[in-house]
């Protein structure tokens, strides 16, 4: 797989790997959500210090309010959360004089 090949199936499969165990099968719960995040990005979970930071992000991620997260709601999150990165990983090139 190509790198955008491969991202796309590692999103997809993150997503059903945890999605339906309670449930809808194709969306996440708050529960599923949690697990989730706690296992697959608890690096940024863990340099958070807000502990209703999950509440926050089913309530923003929940664009149609059914109280679940269907892929579609999940990659905004992803793609948020990468922008976020980008930019953190520009702005310490910046500090270190470094530019492509």
């Amino acid at each position: 797989l190509s790198l955008p090949s491969g991202a796309m199936d590692s999103l997809i499969n993150v997503f059903h790997n945890y999605s339906g165990k309670e449930g809808d099968k194709y969306k996440l719960n708050k529960g599923e959500l949690k697990d989730l995040l706690n296992s697959e990005l608890d690096h940024f979970l863990q340099s958070q210090k807000d502990p209703s930071l999950v509440d926050k992000i089913m309530r923003d991620l929940d664009a149609n309010k059914d109280n679940e997260v269907d892929f579609n709601e999940f990659v905004i999150l992803v793609g948020a959360l990468t922008v976020a990165c980008n930019d953190f990983f520009e702005e310490q090139l910046r500090k270190k004089g470094k530019t492509h």
